[in-house]
């Protein structure tokens, strides 16, 4: 009979289980296309594993225990008189302790390891790109092929890209989940984020910080490609009759969805400084017009 519950006990978890192991194949982060985020990966799935270590001997111990000991069961031991057991107190203490340490080692070994600001090592040349942050777009500017792209950022497999990040708005979050680490996106400051593509493929851009009404339609699509498809779309944008000038640029400001990609053919030299600049008390109303407030919020 003993045999037969566990059974059934162990039958039962795995049908549990299995809608869930099929739907991390789904899911964007158990799908990594590139190092860092093949790295992220692995951190995620060994403090799943330790995880389970505790939960798994816990709900074991929830449902075996009350049915060892409930009062018809005259086999299982009595002893009202319990109070203390070394055993237990020694696998209450050191389980802890060991998960913790194992976890913190790694953390602390990977955070460095994977720090974003870090360039990842290639022998190939890294594509710089700027992006700034609006309401509610995202502006890519490639200032060593002089373009700019609204809600589109196309770069070329296996070369590392090297971003630099500011926002023109609220704080936000930038994040291409398949290719790693997020990072946050601050008028007046610049941050930097290193990714890699390993393999072409279309992947998903988004705000990850909540930015105002806009917010659910701030994404834009990643697309690796190969370097000769990558050459052809820089000469596709560097076709197009807009221009990324300081009067385009406080029209593009203005809050409001991208309903489609824009290309920009030329880009004002200067101009990812001058939207960090204005923001420091320095150098404020030095920018365009001299106005720095927003008009989403007011300020």
């Amino acid at each position: 009979m003993k045999r037969k519950f566990s059974f059934m006990f162990v039958m039962l978890t795995f049908l549990c289980v299995i809608p869930f192991l099929h739907g991390c194949s789904e899911l964007v982060l158990f799908n990594p296309k590139g190092p860092i985020g093949e790295s992220e990966k692995y951190i995620i799935l060994v403090a799943f594993a330790l995880m389970l270590a505790v939960v798994i001997p816990v709900i074991v111990m929830s449902i075996w225990f009350p049915l060892k000991y409930k009062e018809t069961n005259t086999k299982a031991p009595y002893d009202p008189n319990w109070s203390y057991s070394k055993k237990i107190e020694i696998v209450m203490w050191l389980v802890p302790f060991v998960i913790v340490l194992i976890l913190s080692t790694i953390l602390w070994r990977e955070t460095h390891r994977l720090d974003p600001y870090k360039p990842i090592a290639s022998e190939a040349k890294p594509l710089n790109v700027e992006v700034v942050s609006l309401d509610w777009k995202w502006l890519f500017i490639y200032p060593e092929q002089n373009i700019a792209v609204v809600n589109q950022f196309v770069f070329p497999e296996k070369i590392p890209l090297s971003f630099k990040i500011t926002s023109d708005t609220v704080m936000t979050s930038f994040f291409i989940p398949q290719l790693g680490s997020q990072i946050y996106a601050m008028a007046g400051m610049q941050t930097h984020l290193h990714l890699m593509a390993d393999e072409q493929g279309d992947y998903t851009g988004q705000n990850q910080q909540f930015s105002g009404a806009g917010f659910p339609d701030m994404s834009f699509k990643a697309k690796a490609t190969s370097q000769e498809k990558f050459d052809s779309w820089v000469q596709q944008v560097r076709q197009s009759p807009n221009k990324l000038d300081f009067a385009r640029f406080d029209e593009l400001r203005k809050p409001g969805v991208s309903g489609s990609v824009i290309f920009f053919s030329s880009i004002e030299p200067g101009l990812f400084e001058h939207i960090v600049n204005k923001y420091d008390p320095m150098t404020r109303g030095s920018y365009g017009t001299g106005e720095t407030a927003h008009p989403a919020h007011g300020k």
